[in-house]
């Protein structure tokens, strides 16, 4: 198994990243490798000084850096040799099984359509992210802001990408749907969600509930949410205050404490031919180290064949 790590992206990047490429390292078997791809022999100094050794990684030499401000497409097609094209390269010709990067969200999509492209059958790749729950666990909400305007179709595949990856990645039986909205009746929300509803309502291949408001996210009501990449991406980032507020109010709190977004190291892509994670811009050495390992554990779950099967 070859894990992608994109050295340079994040605020915080390169010692972020290598700090907790060296601390996932740790966590793998002989044969997982961590695959580097940055200024080599930059990286192999920063390793050797952070007390790791450079021959526990590989690495390929992609010295440029695509900024988060920068034009994503742009970026990826004028800098072949920044760390997020060249990990898209090698995940395109299967040189690594996963790729991850804590840098500029819209050239991680763009790179991921671009290289190893959309399942056949797929609509559009949806960004997921995991919420937690009141009592133990968590859902997962999607879209988070791949899609900021979707059709109802898109949202009925929504369902079924992130049934498929809550039960493949997180061994959830069976996992609940529901689609976020405005109220419980069939009958509420706007266009787009009374247009899904019936969708989703003779969708086979999915365990739908039926609506889920605001105040169901963190209780047992449903293990998947599902909505458009607005909505999505308005209320996880209203979800990632949480944390911050109660460190700023200073009070301790387990359920809050699993807001903190180190916990889950980043967030899939779905509905693309091999998992993409996208770190949060400004990933800590955890953060990264666990989102070495959620790639782990995406690519051994192979819940991308799964889909497959689904949608061709």
């Amino acid at each position: 198994m070859k894990i992608g790590l994109d050295i340079l992206g994040g605020d915080y990047a390169p010692k972020a990243t290598i700090t907790g490429a060296i601390e996932a390292q740790k966590q793998l078997t002989g044969d997982q490798k961590i695959v580097l791809f940055g200024k080599t022999e930059e990286t192999k100094q920063l390793i050797n000084q952070a007390g790791g050794n450079s021959s526990d990684f590989e690495y390929v030499e992609a010295p440029e850096i695509i900024a988060m401000g920068e034009h994503p497409t742009k970026a990826i097609t004028q800098k072949p040799n920044s760390s997020i094209a060249k990990g898209f390269d090698y995940l395109k010709n299967k040189e690594i099984d996963s790729f991850a990067s804590a840098g500029n969200t819209g050239a991680m999509l763009v790179g991921s359509m671009f290289s190893v492209k959309a399942i056949p059958g797929v609509l559009r790749p949806a960004i997921a992210s995991i919420v937690p729950k009141l009592k133990s666990g968590f859902g997962i909400l999607l879209d988070v802001g791949a899609n900021a305007d979707c059709k109802p179709e898109m949202l009925n595949q929504f369902a079924i990408l992130g049934s498929v990856f809550a039960e493949h990645v997180f061994n959830v039986s069976n996992p609940k749907v529901g689609l976020l909205n405005i109220g419980e009746e069939e009958e509420k929300g706007n266009i787009l969600t009374t247009s899904t509803y019936p969708l989703l309502k003779a969708n086979d291949k999915i365990n739908f509930i039926g609506n889920a408001e605001g105040r169901d996210l963190f209780s047992d009501h449903a293990d998947v949410y599902v909505c458009d990449g607005f909505t999505g991406n308005v209320v996880l980032k209203l979800a990632e205050s949480f944390y911050v507020v109660t460190l700023k109010k200073g009070f301790k709190d387990d359920f809050f404490d699993r807001f903190n977004y180190e916990q889950y190291g980043g967030s899939p892509i779905l509905g693309v031919n091999a998992p993409v994670i996208i770190g949060h811009g400004i990933s800590t050495p955890e953060a990264i180290k666990n989102m070495v390992l959620f790639s782990r554990d995406m690519i051994e779950s192979k819940f991308i064949d799964s889909i497959r099967s689904i949608f061709n």
